[in-house]
């Protein structure tokens, strides 16, 4: 089965917040992909096709959009969001 068809809806605009999300949560593999990408120097172009599914070639507004909001949501994530994701650290 293609990856494309069981992955989960791309909105051109990721929800946002100051803790995860649903959507983040849906979606946590793509951040890491797009993370991965990025350490390969790879292009908008190549990121917006191969991981997000979007063409920019037909569609190139909605793929740039959404490639950046999801970036400027893993840079969040990179930053802050993570710390969700660890142990709370009780006082001792």
């Amino acid at each position: 089965m293609d990856e494309k068809q069981i992955a989960p809806a791309i909105v051109t605009e990721v929800p946002w917040s100051e803790s995860l999300t649903a959507y983040d949560d849906k979606h946590f593999e793509l951040y890491l992909k797009l993370m991965d990408a990025c350490a390969d120097s790879a292009s908008e172009e190549e990121m917006a096709q191969d991981i997000l599914g979007l063409d920019p070639v037909k569609e190139p507004i909605r793929a740039r959009k959404a490639l950046r909001s999801h970036l400027k949501r893993v840079l969040w994530f990179m930053h802050k969001g993570y710390k969700e994701l660890l142990p709370s650290q009780a006082p001792q």
